[in-house]
């Protein structure tokens, strides 16, 4: 796919997004405020349009630097164990019936809680890497996932059927937001993680090479290596606490744009950003366009995109 090509199906599906779902709106009843079009067009899809806008750079960005910092192609925002960290958390909250905790959602508390563990435990316990320290920490994440796995697997076992299916949905990922005040710590952890990428995408540059290439500059590996991965940890963990894990993005978006620009690192840190948007934004217009009675999971349709890609580029990097 060219790159026009691209950027205009995209924009396309992006100018549909406010007028896709089961309720109508009607052009003329848009500026009355009174009206039901009104309401659905300023309270319901305008910040779910910002939100998955948000949402999907923040995870393109976080795929870009976890595929260089590692220097793996298949590294996921995910693979640290962070977004399972994050759906324990809020698989406790949703089996202890916890509602609201110093006015936040408390499965958002907790997710966000579940996430930021993680972090800790992992810059604890790399301290006791002796070396392969990227690789070590890339084994413990996995090894975390698994844990969570299990865990989040007897949690379901003990809860009732109707918890079972609170955190079975959050598990799916959703978009689905009313009003603007939830998205003021999306669009905060966003631009702070698109500002420390940018300012730092010299260094970032760097590492993708190798570490020798960095430490030549004078570059402290270590000091920079966690500031970046937890800073974009604890940004996945705002995203995950709130809108679930919405898995894949971060893999396919940066393998796109540097299939269609084919540039260095210095050049994808804005292209990747608005490219993420961007897509997740289309894949939530589809969604609604295919739902009928209810609405298809983001996360469902992100998966069903995003594995046989994985597929694809497993079988790709053998030739």
């Amino acid at each position: 796919m060219s790159k026009t090509l691209l950027w205009s199906v995209l924009l396309f599906l992006a100018l549909l997004s406010p007028f896709a779902g089961i309720a109508t709106v009607e052009l003329g009843a848009l500026f009355e405020p009174a009206s039901l079009s009104h309401r659905i067009f300023f309270d319901l899809r305008l910040p779910r349009i910002l939100l998955a806008f948000m949402v999907g750079g923040s995870l393109a960005l976080a795929g870009l630097l976890f595929q260089s910092l590692f220097r793996n192609a298949l590294m996921t925002p995910f693979t640290l164990g962070v977004s399972g960290g994050a759906v324990l958390g809020a698989g406790i909250a949703i089996k202890l019936g916890l509602g609201l905790a110093f006015g936040i959602s408390a499965i958002s508390l907790f997710g966000f809680g579940g996430a930021l563990f993680t972090i800790v435990l992992l810059i604890f316990l790399s301290r006791y890497l002796l070396k392969a320290r990227q690789e070590s920490l890339l084994l413990l994440g996995i090894a975390l996932s698994f844990f969570y796995s299990s865990a989040l697997m007897v949690l379901f076992y003990i809860s009732s059927f109707t918890e079972t299916a609170t955190i079975m949905r959050f598990t799916m990922g959703s978009l689905t937001i009313v009003g603007y005040s939830s998205l003021l710590p999306i669009f905060v952890a966003t631009l702070v993680l698109l500002a420390l990428l940018w300012f730092k995408r010299f260094e970032l540059q760097l590492l993708a090479l190798g570490d020798e290439q960095a430490s030549l500059k004078g570059i402290n590996i270590r000091a920079l290596s966690y500031t970046l991965l937890l800073v974009t940890s604890i940004v996945i963990g705002i995203v995950v606490s709130l809108t679930g894990p919405i898995g894949f993005i971060g893999l396919i978006v940066p393998h796109m744009a540097r299939r269609i620009y084919q540039r260095s690192l210095l050049f994808l840190i804005i292209p990747v950003f608005f490219l993420g948007g961007l897509f997740l934004l289309a894949c939530d217009t589809l969604t609604r366009f295919l739902s009928s009675s209810s609405e298809i999971p983001i996360g469902i349709l992100t998966a069903l995109i995003g594995g046989p890609f994985f597929i694809y580029l497993i079988i790709s990097k053998q030739k």
